[in-house]
């Protein structure tokens, strides 16, 4: 059983083939085979809490207190964070911030400033 490609509107996973078209029954959307075939991989957007995207370089701001794991130390809501670094790993923040050297943030635990 070969798979379909998801819609590329809605993501929905419910696509089936229609002649030389895929159609997904959610959202009514059609598009041609050889329309998904030539499609490029896409560079993963990556968003803060707000649903901003995040660019390397950028100054965000901790959304809520942090406790650091082998560490008594707690990075502190509103502390803010200059020059991050976007990675692609299970973190996806590389940063430095003052007073507790290097480390890794999820992006939903910071808001763009």
């Amino acid at each position: 059983m070969s798979t379909l490609p998801p819609c590329p509107e809605c993501q929905a996973d419910y696509t089936y083939e229609d002649r030389n078209f895929y159609v997904c029954p959610q959202c009514a959307h059609e598009w041609s085979q050889s329309e998904s075939s030539a499609g490029e991989p896409t560079e993963k957007v990556y968003r803060d809490s707000a649903g901003n995207v995040l660019q390397d370089g950028d100054t965000v701001t901790v959304i809520k207190d942090l406790k650091l794991k082998g560490s008594s130390g707690v990075v502190k809501m509103g502390t803010k964070v200059k020059n991050i670094r976007l990675v692609d790993s299970d973190h996806d923040i590389d940063c430095k911030i003052d007073g507790f050297g290097p480390m890794s943030l999820k992006t939903q635990f910071v808001k763009k400033i």
